[in-house]
Protein backbone atom coordinates (compact mmCIF):
# COMPACT_ATOMS: atom_id res chain seq x y z
CA UNK A 1 0.00 0.00 0.00
CA UNK A 2 1.44 3.59 -0.88
CA UNK A 3 1.68 5.80 2.13
CA UNK A 4 -0.03 9.09 1.86
CA UNK A 5 3.48 10.59 2.88
CA UNK A 6 5.46 9.05 0.09
CA UNK A 7 2.17 10.06 -2.25
CA UNK A 8 3.02 13.61 -1.30
CA UNK A 9 6.88 13.24 -1.71
CA UNK A 10 5.89 12.54 -5.48
CA UNK A 11 3.50 15.46 -5.92
CA UNK A 12 6.64 17.39 -4.89
CA UNK A 13 9.17 16.21 -6.73
CA UNK A 14 7.31 16.46 -9.52
CA UNK A 15 6.41 19.85 -8.94
CA UNK A 16 9.93 20.86 -8.20
CA UNK A 17 10.95 19.33 -11.54
CA UNK A 18 8.20 21.11 -13.37
CA UNK A 19 9.38 24.52 -11.81
CA UNK A 20 13.68 23.83 -12.42
CA UNK A 21 12.07 23.00 -16.43
CA UNK A 22 10.47 26.28 -17.04
CA UNK A 23 12.51 29.08 -18.41
CA UNK A 24 13.99 31.72 -16.29
CA UNK A 25 12.20 35.21 -15.58
CA UNK A 26 14.66 38.19 -17.11
CA UNK A 27 17.26 35.73 -18.49
CA UNK A 28 20.57 35.96 -17.10
CA UNK A 29 22.40 33.17 -14.89
CA UNK A 30 21.29 31.53 -12.17
CA UNK A 31 22.51 29.79 -9.59
CA UNK A 32 19.49 27.29 -9.46
CA UNK A 33 17.62 26.57 -13.22
CA UNK A 34 13.89 27.33 -13.61
CA UNK A 35 11.50 29.58 -11.86
CA UNK A 36 12.02 30.42 -8.18
CA UNK A 37 9.81 30.00 -6.33
CA UNK A 38 8.34 32.78 -5.55
CA UNK A 39 7.97 33.95 -8.87
CA UNK A 40 6.07 30.68 -10.16
CA UNK A 41 3.75 31.49 -6.79
CA UNK A 42 3.11 34.91 -8.22
CA UNK A 43 2.28 33.49 -11.90
CA UNK A 44 -0.12 31.20 -10.00
CA UNK A 45 -1.90 33.58 -7.55
CA UNK A 46 -0.73 31.48 -4.60
CA UNK A 47 1.52 31.95 -1.10
CA UNK A 48 5.01 30.95 -2.02
CA UNK A 49 5.04 29.51 1.95
CA UNK A 50 2.10 26.87 0.64
CA UNK A 51 4.47 26.16 -2.32
CA UNK A 52 7.37 25.28 -0.24
CA UNK A 53 5.14 22.93 1.58
CA UNK A 54 3.32 21.49 -1.43
CA UNK A 55 6.84 20.82 -2.90
CA UNK A 56 8.45 19.65 0.91
CA UNK A 57 5.96 17.03 0.57
CA UNK A 58 3.81 18.23 3.65
CA UNK A 59 0.26 18.56 4.56
CA UNK A 60 -0.74 21.38 1.90
CA UNK A 61 -4.52 19.54 0.89
CA UNK A 62 -4.08 21.64 -2.47
CA UNK A 63 -7.84 22.44 -3.86
CA UNK A 64 -8.26 21.73 -7.44
CA UNK A 65 -8.20 25.69 -8.12
CA UNK A 66 -5.44 26.34 -7.13
CA UNK A 67 -4.02 23.42 -8.74
CA UNK A 68 -5.23 24.63 -12.18
CA UNK A 69 -3.46 27.81 -11.45
CA UNK A 70 -0.17 25.57 -11.02
CA UNK A 71 -0.77 23.74 -14.15
CA UNK A 72 -1.49 26.73 -16.13
CA UNK A 73 1.52 28.75 -14.61
CA UNK A 74 3.53 25.93 -14.97
CA UNK A 75 2.48 25.28 -18.80
CA UNK A 76 1.95 21.69 -18.34
CA UNK A 77 0.56 19.28 -21.10
CA UNK A 78 -2.30 17.72 -21.36
CA UNK A 79 -0.49 14.32 -19.98
CA UNK A 80 1.58 16.55 -17.06
CA UNK A 81 -2.05 17.83 -15.95
CA UNK A 82 -3.60 14.39 -15.45
CA UNK A 83 -0.77 13.41 -13.53
CA UNK A 84 -0.31 16.62 -11.67
CA UNK A 85 -4.10 16.09 -10.49
CA UNK A 86 -3.81 12.08 -10.00
CA UNK A 87 -0.89 12.51 -7.65
CA UNK A 88 -2.58 15.24 -5.52
CA UNK A 89 -5.88 13.17 -5.91
CA UNK A 90 -7.89 16.07 -6.89
CA UNK A 91 -10.17 15.86 -9.73
CA UNK A 92 -9.40 18.68 -13.07
CA UNK A 93 -12.04 20.97 -12.62
CA UNK A 94 -11.35 21.99 -16.42
CA UNK A 95 -11.11 18.45 -17.30
CA UNK A 96 -13.65 18.20 -20.54
CA UNK A 97 -17.05 16.88 -19.64
CA UNK A 98 -18.20 13.21 -21.73
CA UNK A 99 -21.09 13.29 -23.22
CA UNK A 100 -23.61 11.19 -21.82
CA UNK A 101 -24.64 9.76 -25.02
CA UNK A 102 -20.83 10.25 -26.64
CA UNK A 103 -20.16 7.51 -29.59
CA UNK A 104 -17.78 5.10 -28.73
CA UNK A 105 -14.04 6.18 -30.11
CA UNK A 106 -12.68 4.96 -32.47
CA UNK A 107 -9.92 2.45 -30.82
CA UNK A 108 -13.51 0.43 -28.93
CA UNK A 109 -15.23 0.56 -32.56
CA UNK A 110 -12.80 -1.62 -34.23
CA UNK A 111 -12.13 -3.87 -31.95
CA UNK A 112 -15.37 -4.88 -31.37
CA UNK A 113 -16.23 -4.78 -34.66
CA UNK A 114 -13.40 -7.60 -35.51
CA UNK A 115 -13.41 -9.54 -32.44
CA UNK A 116 -14.44 -13.40 -33.27
CA UNK A 117 -17.24 -13.69 -30.83
CA UNK A 118 -19.99 -11.55 -28.85
CA UNK A 119 -17.86 -8.06 -27.94
CA UNK A 120 -18.96 -4.91 -27.06
CA UNK A 121 -18.13 -1.03 -25.77
CA UNK A 122 -19.11 0.67 -22.82
CA UNK A 123 -18.94 3.92 -21.51
CA UNK A 124 -17.99 5.14 -18.29
CA UNK A 125 -21.32 4.65 -16.79
CA UNK A 126 -21.03 1.02 -18.16
CA UNK A 127 -23.61 2.01 -21.14
CA UNK A 128 -23.58 0.14 -24.09
CA UNK A 129 -21.93 2.13 -26.80
CA UNK A 130 -21.43 -0.14 -29.62
CA UNK A 131 -21.48 -3.94 -30.43
CA UNK A 132 -21.66 -6.55 -32.84
CA UNK A 133 -24.34 -8.83 -34.26
CA UNK A 134 -23.05 -11.68 -32.23
CA UNK A 135 -23.57 -9.63 -29.07
CA UNK A 136 -26.95 -8.30 -29.99
CA UNK A 137 -28.30 -11.88 -30.45
CA UNK A 138 -26.33 -13.06 -27.03
CA UNK A 139 -28.40 -10.08 -24.86
CA UNK A 140 -32.17 -9.88 -25.94
CA UNK A 141 -33.31 -6.61 -23.74
CA UNK A 142 -30.10 -5.33 -24.24
CA UNK A 143 -28.72 -5.08 -27.15
CA UNK A 144 -31.68 -5.73 -29.47
CA UNK A 145 -33.67 -2.62 -30.77
CA UNK A 146 -35.80 -2.24 -27.94
CA UNK A 147 -33.33 -3.05 -25.23
CA UNK A 148 -31.79 -1.03 -22.01
CA UNK A 149 -28.70 -0.04 -23.01
CA UNK A 150 -26.95 0.37 -19.33
CA UNK A 151 -25.72 -3.03 -18.79
CA UNK A 152 -26.59 -2.17 -14.96
CA UNK A 153 -30.31 -1.20 -15.97
CA UNK A 154 -30.28 -4.63 -17.85
CA UNK A 155 -29.05 -6.44 -14.89
CA UNK A 156 -31.69 -5.32 -12.15
CA UNK A 157 -34.24 -4.21 -14.27
CA UNK A 158 -34.85 -6.61 -17.34
CA UNK A 159 -36.55 -9.79 -17.16
CA UNK A 160 -34.82 -11.21 -19.46
CA UNK A 161 -31.49 -10.86 -17.73
CA UNK A 162 -32.71 -12.75 -14.49
CA UNK A 163 -34.28 -15.84 -16.59
CA UNK A 164 -30.97 -16.18 -18.76
CA UNK A 165 -28.21 -15.96 -16.31
CA UNK A 166 -28.37 -18.92 -13.93
CA UNK A 167 -26.27 -17.45 -11.41
CA UNK A 168 -28.04 -13.93 -11.52
CA UNK A 169 -27.56 -13.31 -7.61
CA UNK A 170 -23.71 -13.79 -7.95
CA UNK A 171 -23.39 -12.63 -11.30
CA UNK A 172 -25.49 -9.16 -9.97
CA UNK A 173 -23.12 -8.86 -6.89
CA UNK A 174 -20.22 -8.93 -8.43
CA UNK A 175 -21.15 -6.74 -11.38
CA UNK A 176 -21.81 -3.71 -8.52
CA UNK A 177 -19.00 -4.18 -6.50
CA UNK A 178 -16.70 -3.95 -10.35
CA UNK A 179 -19.03 -1.15 -10.95
CA UNK A 180 -18.60 0.57 -7.75
CA UNK A 181 -14.14 0.31 -8.08
CA UNK A 182 -14.80 2.13 -11.34
CA UNK A 183 -17.33 4.71 -9.37
CA UNK A 184 -14.79 5.64 -6.94
CA UNK A 185 -13.25 8.50 -8.65
CA UNK A 186 -16.21 9.93 -10.52
CA UNK A 187 -18.55 11.32 -7.73
CA UNK A 188 -19.18 14.29 -9.48
CA UNK A 189 -19.55 12.79 -12.60
CA UNK A 190 -23.31 13.49 -12.92
CA UNK A 191 -24.14 10.51 -15.05
CA UNK A 192 -22.70 7.84 -12.92
CA UNK A 193 -24.38 9.92 -10.11
CA UNK A 194 -27.84 9.90 -11.52
CA UNK A 195 -27.49 5.68 -12.60
CA UNK A 196 -26.82 5.08 -8.79
CA UNK A 197 -29.78 7.14 -7.99
CA UNK A 198 -31.89 6.00 -10.13
CA UNK A 199 -31.42 2.26 -9.27
CA UNK A 200 -31.23 2.42 -5.71
CA UNK A 201 -35.06 4.09 -5.88
CA UNK A 202 -36.25 1.45 -8.74
CA UNK A 203 -34.58 -1.87 -7.48
CA UNK A 204 -34.50 -3.43 -4.13
CA UNK A 205 -31.54 -5.51 -5.27
CA UNK A 206 -29.39 -2.87 -6.30
CA UNK A 207 -30.14 -0.72 -3.52
CA UNK A 208 -29.30 -3.54 -0.61
CA UNK A 209 -25.87 -5.16 -2.84
CA UNK A 210 -24.89 -1.45 -3.19
CA UNK A 211 -24.94 -0.39 0.18
CA UNK A 212 -23.05 -3.44 1.39
CA UNK A 213 -20.09 -1.62 -0.03
CA UNK A 214 -17.89 -4.78 -1.71
CA UNK A 215 -15.46 -3.14 -4.45
CA UNK A 216 -13.65 -5.65 -7.19
CA UNK A 217 -11.32 -5.41 -9.97
CA UNK A 218 -13.18 -6.04 -13.14
CA UNK A 219 -11.72 -10.16 -13.64
CA UNK A 220 -12.01 -12.00 -16.51
CA UNK A 221 -13.72 -16.08 -16.54
CA UNK A 222 -16.39 -18.47 -17.39
CA UNK A 223 -19.91 -16.63 -18.19
CA UNK A 224 -22.81 -19.31 -18.44
CA UNK A 225 -25.86 -18.42 -20.01
CA UNK A 226 -29.29 -20.15 -20.39
CA UNK A 227 -30.41 -18.85 -24.14
CA UNK A 228 -33.70 -18.43 -24.77
CA UNK A 229 -33.00 -19.45 -28.21
CA UNK A 230 -29.53 -20.97 -28.52
CA UNK A 231 -29.86 -23.15 -25.07
CA UNK A 232 -26.69 -23.28 -22.78
CA UNK A 233 -23.63 -21.34 -23.88
CA UNK A 234 -20.79 -20.73 -21.72
CA UNK A 235 -18.02 -17.88 -22.83
CA UNK A 236 -14.61 -16.70 -21.12
CA UNK A 237 -15.04 -13.15 -20.12
CA UNK A 238 -11.89 -10.74 -21.64
CA UNK A 239 -12.55 -6.93 -20.68
CA UNK A 240 -9.58 -4.26 -22.63
CA UNK A 241 -9.25 -0.59 -21.56
CA UNK A 242 -8.24 1.49 -24.76
CA UNK A 243 -4.81 3.48 -23.51
CA UNK A 244 -5.94 6.63 -25.50
CA UNK A 245 -9.88 6.58 -23.38
CA UNK A 246 -9.33 5.18 -19.95
CA UNK A 247 -12.69 5.68 -19.26
CA UNK A 248 -14.12 3.13 -21.33
CA UNK A 249 -13.88 -0.88 -22.35
CA UNK A 250 -14.19 -3.52 -24.63
CA UNK A 251 -15.69 -6.69 -23.36
CA UNK A 252 -15.36 -10.03 -25.19
CA UNK A 253 -16.80 -12.99 -25.13
CA UNK A 254 -14.88 -16.06 -26.69
CA UNK A 255 -16.25 -19.64 -26.22
CA UNK A 256 -15.73 -21.87 -23.45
Amino acid sequence: MIEPDHTRQELGRFLRAMRERCPAEGGGRRRTPGLRREELALRAGISTTWLAWLEQGREANPSPHALARLAGALGLSNAERAYLFGAAGRIDPEAPQRLEDEEAPESVRLLVQFAPGPAYGLDRSWRATCWNASAERLFPGWLDANGERNLLRYMFLRPEARAMLPDWHERARRLIAEFRADHVGRHADPASERLVAGLRQESQDFAMIWDRQVVLGREGGVRGFDHPWDGHLAFRQFTWIPADRPDTKVVVLHPA
